[in-house]
């Protein structure tokens, strides 16, 4: 069973734009629209003249004289003018102008050339109907009454497989051959208060498909993922898939609900919508982690021809690593690290990846590589890398800046550092951060992804992060800007302050102060005299 969802471009928004790389030569010859103008340009190479989008359309900029907003012949451009720069709804910087002055230009380079769809034009669309899907709670005894009701209406109604955790049919409250004399008389009234609940489960019981957490694989068995929780139970599923990764809606029914944007109170509707391919999406960038072991040796190293110090780039990227661990290989599916890790020692995370110095009492000291440069060390409590989703979670609560998730980045923040000058930095999604322990630190270091697999990292050993291809499929109440802006303003209280008075109202206050002013003013001088 493949995956049965893609991503749709909605035919209002902007289409792809042809941008270059950020770690290569750009192509184009010619400028591609100013800064200003639309929400998205490129330079057609076939029609040999630039093409600029406006309210979903492609407009010839030969057929225009209007070289941009207020820089027409006579002046300040016209109504009509403005009206045709102004930028349609895009979340896709405009395409820089590629000519600078008379005689600079960026290089073309017609290999290095992508497309980028704008991400507000990114919606869910099905190519064949969801048959299976993956409900996933959290362990609260006050979710199993929407957890049971949703799996209910899945089965019977919508007629779906349903998978659910083998730990899920073990809960005391869903089972009716609990010894309840051995229990405490807490439990015993609890476990009666959800009688009705449990016989509704026992009856869909034979009906589910269960799986076991780091012993079966989900991959390509799922069409679609519901999580009933917290912020960590959309953390639980995108650990589940190390590669791709099915849609995934996510209802409240946590403590802050930062990823949860859907309340349970009319799920019907709102699932029904998923499934009938009416939902925008918010595609959340994960992290690919590995870490490489003093002493281990790169697969292709061990596949290098005689005579040859270098293998082509191509294969440098598709070879696999294998670890070394106590004197033995282990690689392909043997993962040393987590049953989550992929076949060549990987990880995927969602939120962040932590170094931290453990329980040891002195500073970490870290070295910093980007790209196989050196940038500089951290000296302090350790280091946090996230991605834009992770940027509202521990990053923030070390000072970093809040990314919007469709922002293509890398978070670098530290944590306590013994610098007053140490700030968060951002840096490309492309790039790769090599992180080791400093030759002359003191202590070695620990790491941990998405607060899970707490691991040692050890002198000459590396950490490696860089942008996963598989990033988490979100799908949004609302839209992405929305739903965003309204868990900052929920869950976070951002920017939340009394308002200030205008003037009109203080006009009173204003005028009594002054005069009030005076007066002691006046009784000032008498006392001094």
């Amino acid at each position: 069973m493949t995956s049965s969802y893609n991503i749709m471009m909605s035919a209002a928004a902007s289409p792809a734009q042809t941008v270059p790389k950020a770690n290569s030569t750009a192509s184009g010859g010619v400028g591609s629209g100013n800064s200003n103008g639309g929400g998205g340009s490129y330079y057609d190479e076939h029609e040999n003249h630039l093409l600029h989008v406006n309210s979903g359309r492609l407009s010839s900029a030969a057929a225009s004289s209007a070289p941009g907003p207020g820089l027409t012949n006579g002046g300040a451009g016209s109504d009509a003018e403005m009206r045709w720069w102004w930028r349609t709804r895009s979340l896709n910087a405009p395409s820089p102008f590629q000519q600078f002055g008379p005689c600079g230009r960026i290089m073309k380079n017609s290999a290095m050339v992508m497309q980028i769809q704008d991400p507000a034009s990114q919606r869910l669309t099905w190519y064949k109907p969801p048959l299976t899907v993956l409900v996933i709670k959290k362990k609260d005894s006050q979710v199993l009454l929407p957890f049971v009701q949703l799996v209910e209406w899945l089965v019977q109604e919508k007629h779906m497989v349903v998978w659910v955790e083998s730990a899920v049919l073990e809960d005391k409250l869903l089972r009716d051959d609990v010894k309840l004399e051995n229990e405490s008389a807490k439990f015993r009234q609890v476990h009666g208060d959800y009688c009705g609940v449990r016989e509704r489960f026992l009856a869909l019981r034979e009906k589910l498909v269960t799986f076991k957490d780091g012993r079966d694989d989900l991959t390509d068995r799922i069409d679609f993922i519901v999580c009933l929780g917290g912020d960590g139970t959309l953390l639980y599923a995108s650990q589940l898939f190390q590669q791709s990764v099915p849609p995934v809606m996510a209802f409240y029914l946590g403590s802050l609900g930062f990823l949860t944007p859907f309340q349970c109170d009319n799920f019907q509707e709102q699932v029904t919508n998923v499934l009938e391919g009416h939902a925008a999406l918010t595609l959340r960038s994960r992290l690919r982690c590995s870490i490489h072991r003093k002493g281990e040796r790169r697969k292709e190293s061990l596949l290098q021809p005689a005579g040859s110090n270098l293998l082509k780039p191509s294969q440098h990227r598709h070879l696999n690593y294998v670890e070394l661990n106590n004197g033995q290989f282990t690689g392909g599916n043997n993962n040393y690290c987590n049953p989550h890790m992929s076949s060549n020692n990987s990880i995927l995370v969602l939120n962040e990846v932590v170094i931290n110095r453990g329980p040891s009492p002195y500073l970490s000291n870290i070295d910093i590589f980007l790209d196989g440069k050196y940038i500089t060390s951290v000296q302090g409590d350790g280091l946090i890398v996230s991605t834009p989703t992770g940027s509202t979670a521990y990053a923030a609560a070390a000072g970093a800046s809040m990314i919007h998730p469709s922002v293509p980045a890398i978070l670098v923040t530290p944590i306590c550092p013994h610098s007053l000058s140490f700030r968060p930095i951002v840096v490309p999604a492309g790039v790769e951060l090599r992180i080791s322990i400093s030759p002359d630190s003191r202590n070695t270091s620990r790491v941990s992804f998405d607060g899970r697999n707490d691991q040692e990292l050890n002198h000459g050993d590396s950490l490696r992060v860089t942008t996963s291809i598989y990033p988490v499929p979100s799908i949004c109440s609302q839209d992405q800007i929305s739903d965003w802006f309204d868990s900052l303003a929920e869950g976070l209280h951002w920017n939340v302050r009394k308002r200030q008075k205008c003037l009109d109202e203080l006009s009173d206050l204003t005028a009594s102060g002054s005069e009030d002013t005076l007066d002691e003013f006046d009784n000032l001088k008498i006392y001094d005299a």
